[in-house]
């Protein structure tokens, strides 16, 4: 017998803009990245990159920071960008920065990308294979950082069967927000042992 169903909505947050650690982690676990090539690759990245068509070109802000804080300019891009590309439903209706902390140094930017224009595609054929997998990643992470989240739908149910009780739950993707852009390593391996 079914002695309950519950359905519900669970809602997960974009994620916030890279730091230097969190870069470190993500392109370990994404792109299998020891920290000194991370670190080798954006400081290339930062330095500038020859890009067809435009010279040198630095393609993502200072590597070295603490601080998730994102300015004004570079988050009103991100509005116009998402909105043209993915649509209104999609745009973050309030910043997603956290308040940092007093410890924290707060002259840099988040680690992103200097103009949100210049998309992985368009600089593919400039940078190498490594070079490219690191800017992507720190591009979608960046967009996804200015979207809305993604919301499940949620069902739960508790069946008796004789003097065992017995629960199952699934949920499914109702809106994916952010994660038409980016979704973290863990959570793809965690998708794929669940379907």
């Amino acid at each position: 017998k079914v002695i309950e169903v519950k359905k519900g909505e669970r809602v997960k947050k974009a994620p916030l803009p890279f730091t230097t650690s969190t870069l470190q982690q993500e392109a370990s676990k994404a792109l299998n990245f020891p920290i000194s090539k991370t670190m080798r690759i954006a400081q290339q990245l930062y330095e500038g990159v020859d890009v067809k068509g435009q010279g040198t070109v630095g393609l993502i802000t200072y590597l070295r920071t603490d601080s998730v804080r994102i300015s004004e300019e570079a988050d009103a891009q991100a509005h116009e960008y998402i909105g043209k590309n993915y649509g209104e439903k999609y745009l973050a209706t309030q910043t997603t920065a956290k308040k940092s902390g007093a410890k924290i140094q707060d002259a840099h930017e988040a680690i992103r990308p200097s103009d949100i224009n210049r998309t992985p595609a368009m600089v593919k054929d400039s940078l190498s294979r490594d070079q490219f997998r690191l800017y992507q990643l720190i591009w979608k992470r960046f967009v996804a950082s200015r979207m809305q989240p993604a919301v499940y739908e949620t069902i739960s149910a508790r069946i008796n069967a004789g003097e065992y009780l017995f629960t199952a739950a699934s949920s499914r993707l109702a809106f994916d927000g952010f994660m038409s852009v980016y979704t973290d390593p863990d959570e793809e391996k965690k998708e794929k042992n669940t379907n």
